[in-house]
């Protein structure tokens, strides 16, 4: 069992704000709690395989779930299940996820595995864990200066839901493609937005940790 499933979804990678951001997050917690193991998966440097027409056909059928067509989704969704925390880095694109963790999600999202469906909807199998979303975009979509919509927070939220993952806590970097002092200030909220959450209350990332991508 992993303590954290580190998803990050950025296409600058190591140089994203998002990136900086949790990897910091998570350096500091673990000098808090020596031996904390964590998962990392990078969804831009190691993208997924796009979804299959063997992948489409045995969503429609009773197919195992060793059956080769499964083996990706398997491979997720285990490592889903195997961690205690689930965080996730991300920018937003055009309003909303980016393609890497869309897919992800495709992946994660499957019925008769991850949620079920019946005449009330669909209904999560898997077990809730603390989930931490790091949201970094260019524009404001949050607060009384915001710009532009925010489609990505609720699609998120609904669909960690569909699979029985409810306690999320969405931390967002604002403006991060502003003057020094607005990434400073986004950087500050962000650490207030934290300081209200349970397993991040008091660990603050170092911030030369952002220097390199203001």
């Amino acid at each position: 069992m992993n303590d954290f499933l580190f998803l990050s979804a950025s296409p600058n990678q190591q140089a994203s704000h998002a990136y900086r951001f949790a990897d910091a997050l998570l350096k500091k917690l673990s000098e808090r709690h020596p031996g904390m193991s964590v998962n990392k998966r990078d969804l831009a440097a190691n993208p997924l395989p796009p979804l299959s027409a063997a992948y489409g056909s045995a969503l429609t059928k009773r197919t195992p779930f060793d059956d080769p067509a499964f083996r990706q989704s398997e491979e997720l969704i285990d490592e889903l299940e195997r961690s205690r925390h689930l965080l996730i880095a991300t920018p937003m694109h055009n309003f909303t996820v980016p393609a890497t963790l869309k897919l992800w999600i495709d992946y994660v999202l499957r019925i008769g595995r991850s949620f079920s469906a019946g005449p009330e909807g669909k209904v999560g199998l898997l077990a809730d864990r603390p989930t931490y979303i790091i949201v970094s975009s260019g524009g404001i979509h949050q607060g009384p200066q915001a710009r532009q919509p925010d489609f990505l927070s609720d699609y998120l939220r609904h669909s960690l839901k569909t699979i029985g993952i409810t306690n999320n806590h969405f931390i967002y970097l604002q403006g991060m493609v502003g003057s020094e002092e607005a990434v400073a200030a986004a950087i500050s909220t962000a650490r207030q937005q934290l300081s209200n959450t349970p397993l991040f209350a008091g660990v603050e990332p170092e911030s030369t940790a952002f220097e390199a991508s203001v």
